[in-house]
């Protein structure tokens, strides 16, 4: 009965593990996106003359750490 609930305990962290890492990847790839917007918007800002380029290389940067850290596939979809 012990293996039993040790298995079925074991399964539980392994599903739950699995549930947080999904929710890390969701929450990874808004973030992704939302980086993605503030480099197009200071972009056409600064094209219009209301940007600089100062603030869509700020822009571009935080969007390269991102991907560095999370990676970019958040681009695909």
């Amino acid at each position: 009965m012990a293996g039993f609930l040790d298995r079925a305990k074991a399964q539980a962290q392994d599903a739950l593990a699995q549930g947080k890492h999904k929710v890390d990847e969701v929450h990874a790839q808004r973030a992704g996106g939302e980086l993605l917007k503030k480099l197009g918007a200071a972009y056409y800002a600064e094209k219009r003359g209301s940007g600089t380029l100062e603030a869509t290389q700020q822009a571009l940067n935080a969007l390269e750490a991102h991907i560095a850290a999370h990676g970019d596939g958040f681009l695909r979809g």
